[in-house]
């Protein structure tokens, strides 16, 4: 029966590979992730430019300027796949449709094909940083993957910018969009996508942490969740590399909590850690062809007083088991931002103030002088054609080439005003592509050949991902549930999928036959591992008060090997929650680490308290995601004696209701620090007294229609709305929730519904 799982889920899963039937082989001068195909900054090519005038956009021959695009501005780094160029850009600016979109643009010429916009909201990212992430191309099957600053996931079709699915990672995952706008980039792995951030979770997932998540790419399934220590003190944007170390398949990456990690890609079995900073890790590791690693950052180190270092990790002996396996560390380089270029031996880096420096990979010393190549420095350096392309963040673009010494400049150019760089210049097709805010760049050098080796000049790493998981250890040694996490209604049922992997993280087929299944919490499941709640589980005393909310642990067992998933039983609406029992209901999304459950005057409620660091200021989510046209109500008290009033309020389909303390306002938003729609009045309220929060929400005639109202909780509700708002560019569903900013004083939340619109 085992073995027959293992071959319903090959054959579940080769059915949405379609795709890939029909997608041309991988173009090996294409750049299909943003340090390109070898995961390092380095490129093939040859042919390419040595120098070019900003101002000399053209066809003249001696024009390096092939075209420049303002519609692909912004501050991400662009990837090339299949003749196309995708990035990440902000949309209409500073207008009431202000929002982030994808685009594609023909590689050659510039010209845009397609727009996928969509809109930020629930999110303290600043506008400034919108379009921070960079997309990831899968040439397998011709697909894009963009990870919003809202931490809204796509997978996009790149032939025509349709969504094929997305996944709503705040709402269903807690994931955090804030700390200065830090949004990560996704990879993708065989079968797999893998993003990661910092998220707040439900139950034992409530604490912050950085965690991993990996998606099934064709489907957007959970299939592995794994978590870094918990309380991190950053989020960060350090993108994983996937090599081969000792054997096996590792995904090295840096995490929130200043660690770099090497994790299983297919299993998310985490493998070892090493300690790198105080704070999160923002720049990339490489890794050389003995399987070395070289890391960096740019804050405080674990021990000692110095800000900064580039490291280097042992990563065939690193384990959990045993010492560090740091070979060696050199301090006060504050590398932070700009991700370390490997190239014969040598380590290029450059610190956030944009001083390149020159190390030896042996011993971590300095080679030659440090190069000034501006005042500050955000992208990553590109290697091709024996030269070295940096760009600094106010806009100086540098060719240089490496030398016995360390490098000499080439050429020098400062672009014009308005034209500051975020992202990382990139090469492919002979040509190399630089982004900035004021217009992306395509530069070619008309009068040379170009070529490509057939090997990068730096030699290929001997640890490359493995792509056919050939299986050396036919011994299974973990067990996985697909999908890792789900929410179900009462009456559907759920199929699970069983992988078998062996300790190397590879998958293996097996005979055993004494697998089964096990539910703890609601529910049942049967031994072929489809999982259902009845409807008759649900009487209407449980649905009034929320306890129709529940969860369930799955459990499947083969041969003492155990694999877990976790499902949230949500039932239809309408939804109240008077909190009898004394819990914070264990479904929500971000609730129980910063809400407790009380008894207040004999009362039972919760308190969103004002004691957790960086989360005194929060959103809450109740259940799925494809909800709209509803009504969110909830009392609200700030807590009494208070000389500062909180902040509290609900969300409905991601536009929320805020009862503003210190300005005594109610307001209707949807982005809190860019307000592109947002509707306030003025109401006065003071703290001890309880009040109803009423939200409704709904699209009419393809425009959102955002009601609220508040009113001391003893009165009778008033006929008329408090405030009323209409956004043209509507978020037409999303999860109900809470938000409150606790810092000033404790929040109390009682009698919460939620309740479909008449």
């Amino acid at each position: 029966m085992f073995g027959g799982l293992l071959l319903l889920s090959t054959v579940c899963l080769s059915s949405v590979f379609h795709p890939s039937a029909l997608a041309a082989q991988p173009d090996p001068l294409d750049w299909p992730s943003w340090r390109g195909p070898h995961q390092n900054g380095v490129s093939n090519e040859s042919g390419l430019i040595e120098r070019f005038d900003p101002a000399d956009v053209g066809d003249e021959p001696d024009s390096n300027v092939v075209w420049k695009s303002e519609a692909a501005s912004g501050i991400s780094t662009p990837i090339v796949m299949n003749g196309r160029l995708f990035t990440i850009v902000r949309d209409k600016p500073d207008t009431k449709r202000d929002a982030e979109k994808v685009i594609a643009l023909d590689a050659a010429s510039g010209e845009v094909l397609w727009e996928n916009v969509y809109n930020v909201f629930l999110s303290d990212l600043p506008a400034e940083r919108v379009g921070w992430s960079n997309v990831c191309g899968d040439p397998e099957t011709d697909r894009v993957y963009a990870f919003g600053a809202c931490c809204l996931f796509q997978c996009i079709d790149g032939a025509t910018g349709k969504t094929i699915w997305s996944r709503s990672l705040s709402e269903e995952f807690g994931m955090l969009s804030t700390y200065g706008g830090r949004t990560n980039t996704p990879v993708v792995y065989e079968d797999l996508v893998i993003i990661s951030g910092v998220t707040t979770g439900w139950d034992e997932n409530a604490r912050p942490a950085h965690r991993f998540l990996a998606f099934e790419k064709n489907e957007g399934e959970l299939v592995w969740l794994t978590a870094t220590r918990p309380l991190p003190e950053d989020t960060t944007y350090s993108t994983p590399i996937i090599t081969q170390i000792g054997g096996q398949d590792v995904m090295v990456a840096g995490s929130g909590d200043g660690d770099l990690y090497g994790i299983q890609p297919r299993t998310g079995r985490i493998l070892w850690r090493e300690p790198l900073s105080r704070r999160g890790i923002n720049t990339s590791p490489v890794i050389d062809n003995q399987g070395n690693i070289y890391a960096a950052h740019g804050e405080e180190n674990p021990e000692g007083t110095a800000m900064g270092a580039v490291v280097s990790i042992e990563g065939p002996v690193a384990s959990l088991d045993s010492a560090s396996a740091e070979r060696w560390r050199t301090e006060e380089l504050t590398v932070g931002k700009s991700s370390p270029l490997l190239i014969d031996g040598r380590l290029y880096v450059v610190e956030d103030s944009s001083r390149l420096h020159v190390l030896d990979t042996e011993t971590g010393e300095e080679i030659g002088k440090p190069m000034k190549l501006g005042t500050a420095m955000r992208g990553s350096l590109l290697y091709a054609d024996g030269k070295i392309y940096a760009a600094t963040a106010s806009g100086i673009v540098h060719i240089l080439r490496p030398t016995e010494s360390g490098v000499k400049s080439v050429f020098k150019v400062r672009l014009p005003k308005g034209h500051d760089v975020g992202g990382s210049m990139i090469a492919s097709h002979g040509r190399i592509y630089l982004p900035t805010t004021g217009g992306l760049y395509c530069l070619s050098d008309k009068s040379k050949a170009q070529a490509s080796s057939s090997r990068p000049q730096l030699s290929e790493n001997a640890h490359s991902p493995s792509q056919t998981g050939q299986i050396s250890d036919s011994l299974a040694a973990q067990l996985q549930l697909i999908p890792a996490e789900a929410i179900v209604q009462p009456g559907e049922t759920l199929r699970f999928t069983v992988n078998a992997f062996n300790s190397l993280g590879r998958r293996v087929a097996s005979s055993t036959s004494d697998l089964s299944f096990e539910v703890i919490g609601a529910g049942q499941i049967d031994a072929s591992g489809t999982y259902m709640v009845p409807d008759s589980e649900n009487n209407t005393e449980t649905a009034n008060d929320g306890n129709a909310h529940r969860s369930a642990t799955i459990l499947v067992k083969a041969g003492g090997l155990t694999g877990i998933a976790r499902v949230r039983v949500i039932p239809s609406l309408p939804w109240t929650f008077k909190f009898d029992d004394n819990t914070v209901p264990i479904t929500w999304i971000g609730a129980r680490y910063r809400h407790e459950a009380r008894k207040v005057e004999g009362e039972p409620l919760i308190v969103k308290i004002s004691t957790i660091p960086k989360g005194t200021r929060s959103q809450t989510w109740f259940g799925p995601t494809d909800l709209h046209d509803y009504t969110v109500t909830a009392d609200v008290k700030a807590q009494d004696g208070t000389a500062k009033l909180p902040d509290m309020g609900i969300i409905a389909q991601r536009y929320t209701l805020d009862l503003m303390g210190e300005s005594q306002q109610l307001q209707i938003r949807t982005w809190a620090a860019q307000l592109r729609m947002a509707q306030s009045t003025t109401v006065s309220w003071q703290a001890g007294v309880w009040y109803r929060l009423k939200l409704q929400a709904s699209v009419e005639d393809g425009t959102a229609v955002l009601k609220g109202k508040v009113w001391p909780r003893e009165d009778p509700e008033p006929s008329e709305w408090t405030v009323t708002a209409t956004d043209e560019a509507p978020n037409v569903q999303g999860s109900p929730g809470l938000f409150g900013n606790a810092t000033n004083a404790e929040i109390y939340i009682d009698n919460v519904t939620v309740t479909s619109n008449p």
